[in-house]
């Protein structure tokens, strides 16, 4: 195997970006220039530089070494966005993890970099002329897993689901007070709910209500941690619910918002995250789940709790707890 050597010093005319000098210098073309710095054929004054966006100076030596009979493929870039990170991928659909801040879909203001625009950047970037086909959504104070489609029929299918109740959904959020039950459920409360503009219609036909489903994870002095498994696809459901019992989540302006007022909790997001995802894959009928991880600003909190002093949980010999109000209030 015979190796090719060229060597250059830069100067004041030549000294710009290293790829264009080692594509000048080795006369090959752009993807393959951006392969030779991929698997290490560069080299600037003796040491490996492996960005292409390195600037040179006058008096820069660059070495390339390489073999001109092999074809050197430039490596996949992981995609980098601040909305979003990607969970799974396929033919047919893909799952992010959104971040919190970020709205699902535009609203009638038009707003600028929603997750299905950043996700049909992703998808157009990777596969010419794909978008982002909208199945569900989270609020934009909320953070955790979405899953979109790539094309219209696997849209429909996917909605068809979430109207039968297929998919489930589990979340978890830190709620003021303390709740002295080990568990219980919501029946489907009446939400206002406006459509958001590029929203597929899909969405917005009516869709089977259930209960919605919460259990204690761990209690601290003036906050509770619950798991939530959400079959409704009704929009902030989880959020009403847990207001008109008198345990706003946390950072909740929108429901409640004295009550979801804590020291502790400096964020401007809701201490609400869809941490499980689970559906049947529309084409090859596999059982699909996901998990993301808590984030940081929850965990965070949840540690500090731990060093609080211990919750005051009223007996049961009290009146009936808001969870019992908010039930009667219901029927």
């Amino acid at each position: 195997m015979a190796y090719k050597t060229l060597t250059a010093v830069a100067d004041e005319k030549s000294a710009s970006r290293v790829d264009l000098f080692v594509r000048d210098l080795s006369e090959l073309p752009r993807s393959q220039v951006r392969g030779l710095f991929d698997h290490g054929c560069v080299m600037i004054n003796d040491a490996p530089c492996d960005s292409i966006n390195q600037s040179l100076s006058p008096g820069d030596r660059v070495a390339v070494c390489y073999d001109p009979h092999r074809r050197y493929k430039e490596k996949k870039r992981t995609w980098d966005d601040r909305t979003f990170q990607i969970v799974h991928e396929d033919d047919f659909l893909i799952v992010v993890d959104k971040a919190a801040g970020t709205l699902t879909v535009p609203t009638d203001n038009d707003d600028p970099n929603t997750l299905v625009d950043r996700v049909s950047t992703y998808l157009n970037h990777s596969r010419r002329n794909k978008v982002a086909w909208v199945v569900h959504r989270l609020d934009r104070d909320v953070s955790g897993l979405v899953v979109f489609a790539k094309q219209e029929l696997i849209s429909t299918a996917m909605v068809d689901q979430f109207k039968r109740l297929v998919p489930t959904r589990g979340y978890t959020a830190i709620v003021a007070g303390v709740i002295k039950e080990e568990g219980g459920a919501f029946e489907p409360l009446e939400v206002p709910s406006k459509n958001p503009r590029g929203r597929s219609e899909l969405v917005q036909e009516e869709i089977k209500e259930t209960p919605t489903q919460f259990k204690v994870l761990s209690r601290h002095q003036d906050t509770t941690v619950v798991e939530i498994l959400l079959d409704s696809g009704q929009r902030n459901s989880i959020r009403v619910q847990f207001a008109a019992a008198g345990h706003p989540i946390l950072g909740d302006r929108r429901c409640n918002s004295d009550d979801a007022i804590h020291p502790r909790w400096i964020r401007k997001r809701i201490a609400l995250h869809a941490r499980t995802l689970s559906f049947v894959h529309p084409v090859s009928e596999n059982v699909m789940a996901f998990d993301s991880p808590l984030p940081t600003a929850m965990k965070k909190f949840v540690a500090g709790s731990k060093n609080e002093g211990k919750p005051t949980v009223q007996p049961n010999s009290e009146p009936a707890s808001p969870w019992e109000k908010a039930k009667r209030s219901q029927k």
